[in-house]
Order: structure tokens, then sequence, then C-alpha cells
């Protein structure tokens, strides 16, 4: 059914999530123009201007194949953070649903995605004395200290969180310390009320075609000029944003540490780590219904069918 034929009945955001390298960013601009709608991202890397290649930042022609929000809006040097994410995008929301009933939102990061979709825990903030006590800490010991710390105070949340993401683990380490309870079983809150409607969609792949598509994407990054991209930024480097898969293993080559070729192949290793997290994060959620990248038809038959259920029915039983 063209989408200038389906009844909306209220304001639906599609959610299109799954791992790094799977191909969400042309789904989502396939959607979009189908739908005649924006896109609104929640790769909390692709937030920064000037992280262009090592996050596969949309190109300028894929940018203006669909109207995107959230790429490219921050400076390296701004301080965000999920719960701006989520207030940022609950004031455009309105907006957006003004003008079109159905808005796309899609990304990797699933700290983020949960935040629009169902809102960020009131987490205690601890004193400063225990938030100055861990950041010497990671300071002092490295961030191998956090990992274990974490994996002995919450096994749990350990396992999904971004183990490279010091602050992630830090805020995690804060709770548990200050409250004598896992970070876990305080973000099992109520999800908060949205007055929109939700439709969730994941894009997965065989594992060994994933990781096929990640050994190929990290080659065209190094082509792309990758090693030049993290040089103008050496000193940067101090930022969280740049903590991160791409550029952590650059600088380690910068720093002398090992060699280029291992610099990529640690890219590679680390890519892949990551998507297995991502892939245990949104396996927990069974909204989501899965797909393959290339049954685009069978998504946009399947948001129909959700956007109206009633004629679904009323399709079936004839």
């Amino acid at each position: 059914m063209p989408e200038n034929q389906l009844k909306i009945p209220s304001p639906t955001l599609i959610v299109l999530i799954g791992p790094t390298a799977i191909g969400k960013t042309r789904i989502a601009i396939e959607l979009a123009q189908y739908f005649n709608t924006d896109i609104i991202s929640a790769d909390s890397r692709q937030f920064f201007q000037t992280l262009k290649i090592g996050t596969a930042a949309p190109t300028p022609e894929e940018l203006s194949a669909a109207k995107h929000h959230f790429v490219g809006h921050l400076s390296i040097e701004d301080y965000y953070n999920v719960s701006r994410f989520e207030k940022d995008v609950l004031c455009l929301l309105p907006d957006l649903f003004a003008k079109k009933p159905v808005s796309i939102l899609t990304g990797g990061s699933g700290l983020y995605i949960d935040a629009v979709c169902k809102g960020i825990d009131d987490l205690p903030d601890p004193d400063d004395k225990l938030r100055n006590k861990i950041k010497n800490w990671h300071t002092e010991k490295g961030l191998v200290s956090l990992q274990e710390k974490l994996k002995e105070l919450d096994p749990e949340y350990f396992e999904i969180v971004d183990k490279a993401n010091p602050n992630r683990l830090k805020r995690a380490l804060e709770v548990c310390i200050a409250t004598g309870q896992t970070y876990t079983s305080l973000r099992r809150n109520q999800s908060k009320a949205r007055d929109f409607n939700i439709i969730k969609i994941g894009l997965n792949r065989p594992r060994n075609e994933l990781f096929e598509n990640i050994g190929k994407r990290t080659d065209q990054m190094i082509n792309d000029g990758l090693l030049d991209e993290v040089k103008s930024l050496v000193k940067y480097r101090q930022h969280n944003a740049l903590n991160t898969v791409g550029y952590k293993e650059m600088f380690d080559y910068l720093d002398g540490k090992i060699t280029f070729e291992r610099a990529i192949e640690n890219i590679k290793t680390n890519t892949r780590r990551y998507a297995k997290r991502q892939l245990t994060w949104f396996k927990r959620d069974t909204e989501i219904k899965w797909f393959l990248p290339e049954e685009l038809e069978q998504m946009i038959s399947f948001i129909g069918s959700r956007l109206n259920p009633e004629e679904d029915k009323m399709d079936k039983s004839l």
C-alpha cells in the first residue's frame, strides 16, 4: 500500500536498530523516502561534526536523500549525554509529527534508543567525593580496573555495557557503590508514557556475513583517510567521544605502541566485539521485529500492518 493511502491514526515513531555495519543508514533512507519523512539519528558517535570517517557518518549524498537530525550537530568539545538526547528528541518530535504522522529513529546506541522509547531511569547522583574517587581510580589504575570492579558488583550490566566507554563504567560504579544495589536493578523502573506509537524493526544477518561486512567497511575507512582524520583530532584525544573503536586504535599506532597493520586488525576485532554487545542489548527487547537488510518490502508490509491493524485483519479475512 503506497504511503499516501495509509490511514495513520496517531503519531508513530519507526525505530530502526541493528549492529554496526548492518546497513541501517541505507534502509532508514529508503523508509524515509517511502514515508516522505525525516530521520533522527541515535548513533551517539555521529553527533560530533568532526567524526565522520571513523563513525561511518552519512555522506553528503545520503544526507541530501533524506532530512537527518542529530548528525554532526555538536563540536567535539561539547558535553552531551543520553539524558539531554532524550529531552532534545522529545522536543523535536511534536514539530515533526505536526508535518507528518510518521518519523524514523535509527542507530546502534541502545541506551539512546531506550531513552527515547522508554525514558531514562531517575538514578541517584553520588556525592562529589565518591565521583572523584572513581575518577582517580580510573586515572591511576586504568580502564581494566573499572571493568573488573563492575564485573564484581554488577555482572549482568557488565555483559551488555560498552566496556570501552569509561564514562558508562564509572556511572554504573557510582550508583552501585553509593546505593549498595546493582545498577541493573535500579534501571528496571516502569517505562515512561509516550504520546506516540512505536514500531521497532531490527536488522541482522548471519554472523559470518556481518563480520565480513565489518572487515570491508574498516578497509574502506582506511582508504577514505581514517588515519588523517585521527591525526587532525590528536589535540582532542582526551574527550570521551574519541575513546571509541576506530580512534583509540589509531592513537595507539600514533603513540608507537602498535604497527599500522595491527591497528587495522584491532579495529576489526573490537568492532566485531562491539557488534556482539549491541546484539546482546537489542535481543532483550521482545518488541523488535527482525529482518534481513534486503527485506525492505517485508519491512514496509510489517509497518503497514502495525499502522493499520484493523485493515490488516480485514485483508486477512478476505
